[in-house]
Parts: C-alpha cells; structure tokens; sequence
C-alpha cells in the first residue's frame, strides 16, 4: 500500500497543479432519458437493426431460448452472501476448485482437479466455505439475468422479460439489508470495516452491484415512483455508502477503484445524482486521476500483471460507456494505449507471460475486449482479434461492428518497454521465434512479485522458462512459493527473497546479428548489485551474463525453472533445502559441485529437449529438484547454480532445442566481461561491462 500511496499522491499533485490536465466534460444539466447506461435510446435502435442480421440474429435468438428457461424456474435469492473466490481452492494442493452436482439446499460437491477428490463446504472457516462460493456465483448470476432479461425486453418488448427484471430487482431491494456484512475472511464487520452484504469485498459487490444497474435502467421506466425509491434507498445507496465507497475501502489508483467508480458513475447516472457522477469520473480517486496515474506511457497498467490489466478494462468500460451514452467522452488517448499495449508487447503467438499476480494471457481469449476498442477508435489494429474469433462475446454482441477484417499481425523484432520494465529479445516469427523478456521495472503494489531480473523465455511455441504467476490469494502456496524470489527466474541472495525495488534499463541495442539488454535490479538488496545481460543472435540459443557484486562474501543462487521433466543429470548427492521462502518447496533434489561448468538438459512435450548451459569459471554447486507448477503436484524442474562470493559472473545459456552451446568467458581488460558463443554452427561475441552500463559487439 505504501508505493500505492506514493502513486496517489502524484496524481493528486497533478490534480492540484493542473486540474484542465485530467478533466474535460460534465455531465449535462439533464440527463437523457433512460435507458442510458449499457445502452441509451440510439444504441439500443442500433442494437436491434444488428440483432435482426445474420449472423447476430442466430445467437439473439439462442439468448432468448435461454432466457425463456430461465423464466420458467422460480426466482429465488440466495439466504445469504457470497465468499471470496481466493479462497475457493483445495486446502491440500492449492488449485482451484470447480462446482459439481447439488447435494442439499444451497449446498454442493466441489472438485479439486488433482486426484481428483471431491470436497464439502464447512461455512464455519472462510477458507473452507466452498458453499459460499457456490453461492456468490448465483448472485452473480442473477445479477446477469437481470441485465439480459431488461435487454430482452427493451429488444422485443414482451413483458415477461421486463416482469422478471423487475422481479430480480426489487427482490434484491428487499432482501439485501438483511444480508449479514462480512469480509474475505468470514468475518462480521462492524460500521467502519470493510467488506460487503452479497459479496465479502467492495470489489466483487461493485461488479454484482453494475450488472443489476444495468437490468434496473434498462426496466426503470416500468418501475413505479415507490419502487423506485425503494431500489435507491434499501440496495443502491447502502450498498455504495456500506461498501463500495465505504472510506475503509481505501480508495486509490488500482484495479479495484476503477470497478468502483464504475458502480459509483453508474449510480449516478441511474439515479441523476451528479455529485456521485462527478465523484466517479473527476474524483480524487476517480476515472480520471486512475487514468493519469495507473497507465504508464507505454500503456501497461502499473500494477504489472497482465492478468489485472485486462482486468481493469473490464472494470473501466461500463463507466466510458455509460458516460458516453449521455455526451461525455472518456475514450482517451490513456485507454486507447492500453489496448495497444498488450499487442505490442505478446509474444509472436499473441501471448503475455505470468508477470505478478497473474496467469498467462492468451489475447485470442481476449478477443470480446477488443471488439469495443474497435468499435470506439476504429483502428484496423484492434479488428485484428475480432476477426480471428468466434465473435461470441457479450461486447461484441452489444458494441462490436457489424463486420471486421484483418490478419493478427504480432510486433517483430526486439522492444523495450521503459515504463513498464519489460525488455522483450526476439529472433524469428511465430511458432519458430525465441522471444525472451526481462523483467525490471516498477514492482506493481501490492501485486507485485519481488523478482527484478526476472527473465522468461518462450520459444518453439511454447513457455521453455515460464514465471510463476500466481495461485489463488486464499492458498499459502501464494505467500510462500508465488511472491518469493526463489521461484522466479533470478538471482537469490543469502536465501531471502528481494526487497520491493524499481530496477532500470542500463543498455538495449543491436550490433550485427546480436541482440542485447543489460538491466540493473536496483535497490534489491543492501550492499548488492545485480545487472543481467541477455544476448541472442539467433532463435536456438539465449546468453545470460548475470554480475553480481557485494559489500561482503554471499551465498548466490541462480534460480532457472524449465518447462519439462530433468534428463539424465549428472550423478549428485541428496539435498536438502534449506526452510527460506521459497526453498521449502524444493523436491528431489540432488547437488554436485564443478569449476568446469555444467550442461542440464530437460526434456519437454514429444522429441522437444532443452539445455541449460553453465560456462566453465568458479566453482559452483548445480542443485536440481523441482518446483511448484499449476498445484503442488505439478512440478516443474529447477536449477539452482550456487555460489558464495563477493563478486561472480555467472555466464550461460540456454539452448532452445537442445543442442550443444559453447560457452566461454574472460574477465576484460577494459572492464566487465567478454563471452564467445558457439551455437547453431556459428561463433559470436559480446562484452557486458556492468561498471560503464555498455554492451559491446565486436565487428568479425
């Protein structure tokens, strides 16, 4: 919170220097008639002409048959809120549990993937109210009920569809009051603390909270004067006054916020209260200021996950729409970059890396987003995806153009992303291509992973060195195995994991064939310096150079994770992992000690191998063993090269399919040090001198 805190009270300075710098448009006198919140009356015309085409009409009309299903069950509301999703995971092996059949009033089986074995819910423990769960994905559900049935009925304008919006709506209005408070951790909460009524938190009772605004306006005018108010009074203002605007929320720039201020403008909007309007969009913690300050220049979200990238769009969009449904323009050129952003910055398969407290992104799963950021800025860029996809996303269906064209078209060759911190290396095009990133910019909050030169390599269409991303918040995997340093592809010292730091770019350029990227890890520990080099001059091998130098003699690990399973290792001895965070979960693994320098190979899917390569130097311990992967029955092999110095190169590779790669390294006379590459039938060569921050490429 306290490098949150730091960030706001830039914005706020910007704010305060010049506030015409973020703010623009008001909401006008009087607000257009309803509906004007996922539709206003021109979009909704539109939205019908498209519905009555093909292909839109074919899936309008699957959505009604749905729908018609779903009015022929009984409404009914859960007796109670919802549970955090973090803690919706196997208390043995840490992965995420899935919903089976029904076994009793609000109760169900819930499945863990890894066995698998089946668990019951126990609402005495937060970490063990699986039925809870279970639960807030029925509220959620409703919620999204009474947003398609008010479409339907704006649509077709039979009254079935609005009686049943109106239903939901006002059955939320009278029970919701009686909804015990409580937070992520099962626990009562008193005036001031913070946590929800449906939800446990204000972030999933925001995103609840919008979707049944959205069925609200879309019924609003057949809702009586008195029930009316009775939504206002008993569900809209207790649920933004109790939780989503409740101070202990701690209101800041962040993912969250911008959900919040989405429930927060939407309110407003639906209820034509201008100050809440005004709080959402110009507030101190508002569209505007999460704008300024949570997009960087080069249009990565700050929190570093691309995972709370996306989903902070999903966050963002209902408030530009429904503001752009009365007259007020917030498509910007801040949210045009971070849709620009990802695409620059994926992998040649369109893929994004682990980064924090984030899975992988697949952008051909994120296809639906790009459908509004087509149909708002109109760059062929973002037709791309559209156009390669199903075309089934609710955005597309509501936003998405009638027609899109293009070929996916992944950015070629090596970028740097200086705001962000993402050095990307890459040789050859699509599933043939090397892509490697380091990672050294801001740590991302409360997000972040203390992993500054962390690198990744993704090669042969597949992740070779993958990040650790993360295991859900609920599991003890993510405090001890997803945020160490150990389990990232870095260097550890003395066995503790790094302090949160904001590393720097020292050096990025090409010479002749030969790629580099030279990264300082900053202020990660007292009385030590990392800088990486990365070097590639072809897709079949990466060279690290990774300097390290202290105020005193350390033990120094370079941690590698490989994707695959170990290869004929070379004969080691037991080792036990010392109980450091991150070390603890180290399994089978084995030592042995060489001043000759090591080659380890892992063998991945089908004839696909890899080698790690270690240049001959000081004698190091290679200690191998596996590491946490999906849960912790998936594991994925580990290498840890172990030295105690004050002052090493560590200088390696790894070669992508698994040929020979000769390594050789002098300290050079002019400083810093020179290494000559063999690999793929050619020889290279390149200087890192960490002293002068230059990487140097001799002519041949």
């Amino acid at each position: 919170m306290k490098a949150l805190s730091r960030l706001a009270l830039g914005v706020f300075a910007l704010l305060a220097a010049d506030p015409s710098a973020v703010r623009a448009q008001k909401a006008p006198e009087n607000l257009p008639p309803h509906p004007r919140l996922l539709f206003n009356r021109a979009g909704l015309e539109a939205f019908k002409a498209k519905m009555a085409t093909e292909p839109w009409r074919r899936a309008w009309t699957k959505s009604l048959a749905s729908l018609d299903k779903d009015l022929a069950r009984p409404l009914e509301l859960p007796p109670r809120g919802g549970n955090w999703s973090h803690n919706y995971v196997c208390p043995e092996h840490g992965a995420r549990l899935s919903l089976g059949k029904a076994i009793g009033p609000w109760q169900w089986e819930h499945r863990c993937p890894v066995g698998p074995h089946v668990l019951r819910g126990d609402p005495s423990q937060a970490v063990l109210d699986f039925d809870g769960n279970g639960i807030m994905g029925v509220h959620g559900s409703l919620a999204g009920e009474a947003r398609d049935m008010g479409l339907a009925w704006a649509v077709t304008g039979e009254p079935r569809y609005a009686e049943r919006a109106r239903a939901i709506v006002l059955a939320y209005a009278e029970r919701y009051l009686t909804y015990a408070r409580h937070d992520n951790h099962g626990k009562p909460v008193k005036k001031a603390g913070s946590g929800g009524r449906v939800a446990s938190q204000s972030l999933t009772e925001a995103g609840w909270l919008t979707a049944l605004m959205h069925g609200a306006d879309l019924v609003w005018d057949t809702l009586s004067a008195e029930q009316r108010a009775t939504v206002e009074r008993k569900l809209i203002r207790p649920a933004l006054d109790e939780t989503v605007r409740n101070p202990s929320t701690n209101p800041c720039v962040h993912n969250i916020q911008c959900h919040r201020n989405s429930a927060v403008g939407l309110a407003g909007f639906l209820l034509g209260d201008r100050a809440l309007i005004d709080e959402a969009i110009d507030g101190r913690h508002g569209y505007r200021a999460n704008m300024a300050g949570g997009v960087q220049a080069d249009g990565a979200w700050f929190e570093g996950a691309w995972g709370y990238h996306f989903y902070t769009l999903d966050g963002l969009w209902p408030l530009t729409e429904a503001a752009r449904n009365v007259g007020i323009d917030l498509y910007g050129p801040e949210l045009r970059r971070m849709f620009e952003a990802p695409l620059r910055l994926a992998t040649p398969t369109l893929r994004l890396p682990a980064f924090n407290d984030s899975g992988e992104v697949d952008l051909a799963g994120r296809a639906d987003s790009y459908e509004l950021a087509f149909a708002r800025y109109g760059d062929p860029a973002f037709a791309a995806l559209p156009a390669a996809s199903r075309r089934s996303g609710s955005l597309a269906r509501w936003f998405g153009a009638g027609t899109v064209a293009g070929n996916v078209v992944a950015a070629a060759g090596s970028r740097n992303a200086e705001a962000s911190g993402y050095a990307i290396l890459q040789k050859g095009a699509g599933t043939n291509a090397t892509w490697v990133c380091v990672k050294y910019g801001p740590h991302g909050g409360g997000h972040g992973h203390y992993d500054k030169n962390n690198a990744v390599v993704f090669a042969g269409g597949r992740w070779l060195m993958p990040d650790a991303g993360t295991h859900a918040y609920g599991s003890p995997l993510h405090k001890s195995w997803d945020k160490t340093t150990f389990a990232h592809n870095t260097v550890v010292v003395d066995g503790k994991s790094q302090a949160e730091a904001t590393g720097k770019c020292l050096a990025f350029g090409s010479a002749g064939a030969v790629d580099y990227v030279m990264t300082d890890a900053g202020a990660v520990h007292p009385g030590v310096r990392h800088v990486r080099t990365v070097a590639m001059a072809g897709a079949d091998a990466v060279v690290f150079v990774d300097h390290v130098a202290a105020d005193a003699p350390r033990t120094l690990d370079l941690v590698c994770h490989v994707a695959g399973a170990w290869r004929s290792l070379p004969e080691g001895s037991a080792f036990d992992g010392p109980p450091a965070p991150g070390y603890q979960h180290l399994r089978d693994a084995t030592t042995r000690t060489s001043g000759a320098g090591f080659a380890l190979e892992v063998a991945g899917a089908g004839a696909s191998s890899a080698r790690l390569v270690l240049a001959a130097g000081a004698p190091t311990g290679a200690i191998t063993g596996t590491g946490v992967g999906k849960s912790t029955a998936d594991r994925v092999p580990v290498a840890v090269f172990r030295r105690v110095a004050r002052e090493t190169a560590f200088v390696w590779a790894v070669s992508v399919f698994g040929a020979p790669v000769d390594l050789a390294s002098t300290p050079a006379a002019d400083g810093g040090t020179r290494v000559t590459v063999k690999s793929g039938g050619r020889t290279w060569r390149f200087r890192s001198d960490p002293a002068s921050g230059a990487v140097s490429v001799p002519a041949d």
